[in-house]
């Protein structure tokens, strides 16, 4: 299985300039083996040891990326590839206040992924401690430093009876950015 035939499969799926996702999450094809793609936990994607230079072809490729359980695959219509990944296949980049209130947070990815914050995205923290953000399905993003240090900044420190934690809201919801030691 080459990237050449996996990108062919992907422009066959979607006609003329439609910008949509694929639907993925449908697609159900067999199979087809592992090819040597590794997206690195910086964000950066390689295939056969060489980084990809062309953003547009990263994103095409991210556009048909699928997990299921652990595993990651590249799936097009008539076949699955497993592919690679350090970390999590997005970082997190950017955000702003889509608002004056402060209310609506909108977060960025590596591959210009924009997406309120909210119930549907949430931030969520695992037991080491690291900040993700879900994208899109079951794909995350890794929050950066520099925006996880932003985000310190702008939370405010709350005890809801179990211990004091930073915490902010977007979109009605609250995300918390850990526990505070004593």
């Amino acid at each position: 299985m080459s990237l050449e035939k996996i990108s062919a499969q992907i422009s066959d799926s979607q006609p003329g300039n439609v910008k949509k996702m694929p639907p993925v999450e449908l697609w159900d094809p067999p199979f087809c083996g592992d090819i040597d793609l590794e997206i690195k936990s910086d964000g950066s994607w390689f295939y056969n040891g060489t980084v990809f230079k062309r953003l547009s072809l990263v994103k095409l490729f991210a556009s048909v990326l699928k997990k299921e359980d652990k595993r990651y695959f590249l799936v097009t219509p008539v076949e699955k590839v497993g592919i690679v990944v350090a970390d999590a296949p997005f970082i997190l980049t950017q955000w702003q206040w889509l608002d004056e209130q402060k209310t609506s947070m909108q977060v960025t990815t590596n591959l210009d992924d924009s997406f309120i914050l909210n119930a549907e995205h949430p931030l969520e923290i695992t037991e080491e401690g690291g900040l993700y953000v879900t994208v899109r399905q079951n794909l995350q993003a890794k929050v950066h430093r520099n925006v996880y240090y932003q985000w310190v900044d702008l939370a405010c420190e709350n005890n809801a009876g179990h211990g004091a934690e930073l915490v902010f809201f977007s979109a009605k919801h609250r995300f918390s950015l850990g526990q505070l030691e004593s």
